[in-house]
């Protein structure tokens, strides 16, 4: 009786799949949740931002997939044939990778300003599903391996080495080959259609797939990789940084908008490059003038921050013969600026590519005149270019007498504008503050440009184009009062940070 239900036992017991067949089934789902962890980033950024809030939400979203789909594998496994569970899975959740960019792209724009919380639901919505069926894949296929308790550690070992060099390589491969290569779209797109076809390959090596089944896959696949197709996307040109578009300017016909992940950056007129339309532009170049030593005298000014790049288009307009040098992190965005921004480099106008923590310490010291600060946006803020050591490198490029320029913005309580007024205060003889007023006197918040020497700076240093105030280093004082001054050590700027 004993030998009867043994053999029955082993006729409904799914024969294992081949060791090779196995490790690369959960290589591929592995791989592909990661994959789309890190893609998901830079869908959202164009309408959430891409704050430390946002790549958090992604990173739980992601998480919490894996762990539902580790649980739910391993209870459903035990309950049906796992082989046809796994076809069924790779490519459920390929069909639902197919519909991440349609629920971001429709979702999105709903979500614009909602901060933290429109951020995680989209995410939710969009991650969750595809992590949790693709993670269910690991436990199934250990299921369907086990046909001997002796050797149990040693395939769920093997399994779980597999299924994490997947996630190495679709991390790593993602960063530094699908991202700079091709828009997020198509390579979100592309896994969903290689997870459909490793199902559907795998369905028929298994013969675990009937024919209408496959049918099925094929039409569903077939649709939701064309409404995916079909949901544009809001960017001339997508990068690992930014979603950037150009628009038409609002003020003259040659007047061109650069728009970075939402967000109104720069304006450039492709007549007039002396042109500036943001208020905070016209602060900065009149602390530029106010400083200089004889109107029209050539300066060396280093850039960090390209964006549209109007001040260094400024420059080399009302100063012949300046140098400039741009330290710009987007080579896309560059690609663009020249495209379709009149930018021209020049040996009086060169550009860097690369986090200008790193190049500017191939800057030589005491090299510039100016070094201008525009590198922070309304949503994302480099954190690293905030701290004091990052303004030591400053002090250190700057000639004696130099300008410190930097661009901000933040809103009330304003918890970052203090604490980097505070940060710079003991670096420099004099720190000044150029910006828009509230009715009590105060910075009402916004664009805030700060300004920095270690000379004594002129009287008229601070703008008041568009209704700007200046604020002395003795009314910098007591706003910095209540901050906290930041270090590499301790910069938590996505949190002081105040956004729309």
């Amino acid at each position: 009786m004993a030998t009867v239900a043994r053999r029955e036992r082993e006729r409904s017991t799914p024969v294992a799949l081949a060791p090779a067949v196995a490790a690369a089934t959960v290589f591929v789902a592995s791989g592909a949740v990661l994959m789309l962890e890190v893609l998901a980033v830079r869908l959202l950024a164009p309408y959430v931002g891409l704050t430390l809030e946002t790549t958090t939400s992604i990173i739980g979203a992601a998480l919490a997939g894996i762990a539902v789909g580790a649980a739910f594998g391993g209870w459903v496994a035990d309950r049906t044939d796992p082989r046809q569970l796994i076809v069924g899975l790779l490519i459920g959740g390929g069909l639902l990778a197919l519909l991440t960019v349609p629920i971001v792209r429709w979702l999105g724009p709903g979500a614009r300003g909602g901060g933290q919380l429109a951020a995680l639901g989209i995410t939710l919505l969009a991650l969750v599903p595809s992590a949790a069926v693709l993670s269910a894949v690991s436990p199934t296929m250990a299921r369907l391996q086990l046909s001997d308790l002796a050797s149990s550690g040693t395939i769920v070992g093997r399994l779980s080495a597999w299924a994490t060099a997947g996630g190495l390589v679709g991390t790593f491969g993602t960063g530094f080959v699908l991202v700079p290569r091709m828009p997020i779209s198509i390579a979100v797109l592309g896994i969903g259609l290689v997870l459909v076809l490793v199902g559907l390959v795998l369905g028929g090596y298994t013969r675990a797939l009937a024919r209408a089944g496959a049918t099925g896959a094929v039409v569903a696949t077939a649709a939701l990789a064309l409404l995916a197709a079909t949901r544009h996307s809001p960017c001339d040109a997508e990068s690992s940084y930014h979603c950037a578009s150009v628009e038409m300017g609002r003020t003259s016909a040659t007047g061109r908008d650069l728009v970075l992940d939402n967000v109104h950056n720069s304006h450039v007129d492709l007549a007039n490059p002396a042109h500036l339309e943001y208020p905070y532009t016209k602060w900065i170049a009149h602390a530029i003038d106010a400083t200089a030593a004889r109107p029209r005298q050539p300066l060396d000014v280093t850039f960090v921050g390209g964006g549209g790049f109007t001040l260094p288009r400024w420059l080399t307009a009302t100063r012949p013969g300046s140098h400039g040098q741009v330290l710009e992190v987007d080579g896309k965005l560059v690609q663009l600026g020249r495209e379709r921004l009149g930018f021209r480099t020049s040996p009086h106008l060169r550009v860097t590519v690369g986090d200008a923590r790193m190049t500017m310490r191939k800057r030589p010291d005491a090299s510039a005149d100016v070094v201008v600060g525009d590198a922070f946006g309304t949503w994302a803020v480099p954190w690293h270019l905030t701290t004091r050591e990052w303004t030591q490198e400053v002090k250190r490029v700057l000639r004696p007498g130099g300008l410190y320029a930097l661009n901000m913005i933040d809103l009330r309580p304003l918890d970052l504008l203090h604490a980097e007024l505070a940060t710079l205060l003991p670096l420099f003889r004099d720190v000044q503050l150029v910006t828009l007023p509230g009715e009590d006197g105060l910075p009402a918040g916004g664009n805030a440009v700060l300004l920095a020497s270690d000379r004594r700076l002129p009287d008229d240093v601070a703008s008041e184009a568009d209704g700007a105030v200046g604020y002395d280093r003795e009314a910098v004082v007591a706003i910095a009062a209540r901050g906290r001054r930041l270090r590499d050590d301790y910069a938590p700027v996505d949190q002081l940070l105040t956004t729309p």
